[in-house]
């Protein structure tokens, strides 16, 4: 059995393995980076830690819904990531004969987003492989402007 974060980006239902996701925060201030792809919002701080914020509706092509906006909080490589979403709704194990291989298309998502599709009674649930939802290019980009950041912030913090 696996557990998964499940969460809703408009009508559709999506899942990370709960193994990744740190805690689940309430949408607080985002600062926002010139320059930055646009499906990634920005940065925020947690606890003064410096994370970056993806908007995985924008990253799917798909617009903002939900009312109870929620950001997850996963690991990403050896970093820290804040994924924006309409709607948290539960947290769900799913059997392994309850999860099936990614199709080669679906719904217009590139397959290499997808660990699989899980499937609870009715519902069909879209399971992400979060090291894949950015290019290589797009990490190396992140973590030199989270460096930037961070490095920003400290020389500010010794001079005040």
């Amino acid at each position: 059995m696996s557990k998964f974060t499940i969460f809703n980006i408009g009508e559709d239902v999506f899942g990370v393995d709960i193994g990744r996701v740190l805690e689940i925060l309430r949408v607080q201030k985002i600062f926002s980076i010139p320059g930055l792809p646009g499906f990634l919002t920005g940065v925020m701080s947690v606890r003064g830690a410096v994370i970056p914020v993806m908007d995985l509706r924008l990253r799917f092509g798909m617009k903002p819904a939900g009312k109870k906006e929620r950001i997850i909080l996963v690991r990403f490589g050896e970093e820290k990531i804040g994924f924006l979403v309409d709607e948290i709704r539960e947290i769900l194990l799913l059997n392994p004969e309850e999860i099936r291989p990614s199709p080669s298309i679906f719904k217009g998502f590139k397959t290499e987003y997808l660990t699989g599709l899980g499937k609870k009674g009715d519902q069909i649930i879209i399971l992400l492989n979060i090291e894949n939802l950015l290019t290589s290019e797009e990490k190396i980009w992140l973590k030199e402007s989270k460096e930037l950041l961070e490095d920003n912030s400290a020389g500010t913090g010794k001079t005040a």
